[in-house]
């Protein structure tokens, strides 16, 4: 039917469609880290977060009937795991790197041990919004179906970019990234501040776990993230830590993951699987052409364990 109605032309509209679906995740966790790393901290455990919240909220929606209920406990777990990160990476000669990847372990461990009796059962979805209702083309209308969470998304990338950078909490947050001495002259609490960036940046991972479950591919299994929120991590370093950034690099990594599903449509499975790893191989391409310190440090904020 696909090759009937719309032939090579479905292609770029199923890219399309993927890119609004499967950029969510990576838009959520990479919009967390930002935020994480404008206050000087690096959270690699994001894999973890996402994981455990897609895990959490599958297990909530299924038990209680509500998939909303399922956002907010995997937002929940997602600002537990930060909580905890944020005050290990405290104490002095802590490496955040280091605590990072234990931490993604430990959530990944925590929802494969938690998660294997909600395998099989089926949870209630998120909601979305069908866009494409205007067409009899069922291609047309699957594309065009936007989740909400998605369009939560779309505003939350302007909404922060305005924050870090209209608002005295953003300045707060961006002088205690770049300079601790200098927060410190001006009496800001550093590791106060950092907190609070690193749990609301688990909490929109958590959220972004949330999506993954709940809508696309809208099921729990313990192969579910795929390293998505690792992928994220590094998507913030190829947007410049910039939120908005951070919006279009997702847009085009969920794309990149549509193109394999979107040939395969047309009939194209020739190197079907090596077209599956394209947001693989795109984040070792950006990385290899981001890779001088010219380029790759930019916008970076000094207190980065990165730069030190």
């Amino acid at each position: 039917m696909t090759e009937t109605v719309l032939g090579w032309w479905g292609v770029p509209l199923a890219i399309l469609g993927g890119a609004i679906r499967a950029s969510t995740p990576y838009l959520f966790v990479s919009l967390g880290e930002c935020l994480t790393e404008k206050s000087g901290r690096t959270n690699l455990g994001q894999e973890g977060n996402l994981v455990l919240g897609a895990m959490t909220a599958y297990a909530v929606s299924y038990l209680s009937g509500s998939p909303w209920l399922g956002v907010l406990a995997a937002g929940g777990t997602g600002m537990l795991l930060g909580l905890l990160h944020a005050w290990v990476c405290q104490f002095k000669k802590v490496n955040d790197i280091a605590v990072g990847i234990a931490l993604m372990l430990f959530g990944i461990g925590v929802a494969f041990f938690f998660g294997k009796p909600y395998i099989q059962p089926t949870a209630p979805h998120l909601p979305a919004i069908g866009f494409g209702n205007w067409s009899e083309i069922p291609q047309v209308r699957a594309a065009l179906e936007i989740n909400v969470l998605f369009l939560f998304g779309l505003l939350l990338a302007p909404l922060l970019s305005w924050v870090l950078s209209s608002t005295r909490w953003g300045l707060m947050l961006r002088t205690v990234g770049d300079s601790s001495d200098a927060a410190d002259a001006l009496g800001f609490s550093v590791n106060g501040v950092r907190m609070v960036a690193t749990m609301i940046g688990g909490f929109l991972a958590g959220v972004g776990g949330a999506f993954l479950s709940l809508y696309y591919p809208g099921s729990w299994n313990e192969g579910l993230s795929s390293g998505q929120g690792l992928i994220a991590v590094a998507l913030v370093v190829f947007a410049r830590w910039d939120p908005m950034r951070c919006l279009y690099a997702a847009l085009l990594f969920g794309g990149a993951g549509a193109l394999g599903p979107a040939l395969q449509s047309v009939g194209f499975s020739s190197g079907y699987y090596l077209f599956n790893a394209a947001p693989y191989v795109l984040t070792l391409l950006l990385m290899i052409v981001t890779c001088s310190p010219q380029r790759t440090l930019a916008g970076v904020p000094g207190e980065l364990s990165i730069t030190k």
